[in-house]
């Protein structure tokens, strides 16, 4: 297995890694499925992105973005992982999204942060696992198929990187 930095050709393989987890309805509140156009805008060459290879196929993916344009948010990033269904339980997601942490911690940011549907239970165990931590839940932070979801809040902080700026 490999874990790298992704780049533009890997679009097509993120993007159907994302459109399963569109189609599941568990990790985002997104119903139209993306195209690799869609994947392509994700790369600004600020915000990392990850991918994980099993002899060349992309099995799973982690993404950065940014979290708010006011100025002094910009070390700080909004998340996302993704492993592709036959490869969910392995531990792929974990490999994705602590390269993700050390890749945003190379490129300055000192806080990841993200939001999960309370019922996720495989992704919150996941971010527990690699020492984020739950700051709170937005109660009916959004509706998907006109149902309401409740979202955990989970943040890392990057240490190293919040001591320099301080």
């Amino acid at each position: 297995m490999r874990v790298r930095l992704a780049d533009r050709a890997d679009a097509a393989s993120i993007v159907a890694i994302y459109n399963q987890g569109i189609e599941d309805r568990v990790g985002t509140f997104e119903t139209a499925p993306r195209t690799a156009a869609t994947v392509q805008t994700w790369f600004d060459d600020q915000h990392p992105i990850v991918v994980v290879e099993q002899e060349g196929d992309i099995i799973a993916y982690a993404s950065s973005s940014s979290y708010r344009p006011r100025t002094w948010y910009a070390g700080i990033v909004e998340h996302s992982v993704y492993v592709r269904r036959d490869w969910r339980g392995r531990g792929v997601g974990r490999l994705a999204l602590s390269r993700l942490i050390q890749e945003c911690e190379q490129a300055g940011f000192w806080k990841l942060v993200s939001r999960i549907f309370v019922e996720n239970a495989a992704s919150r165990a996941l971010h527990l696992a690699v020492e984020f931590r739950e700051v709170g839940v937005y109660e009916k932070h959004g509706q998907l198929e006109g149902i309401w979801h409740d979202v955990v809040i989970v943040e890392y902080v990057i240490t190293r990187n919040l001591a320099a700026i301080s």
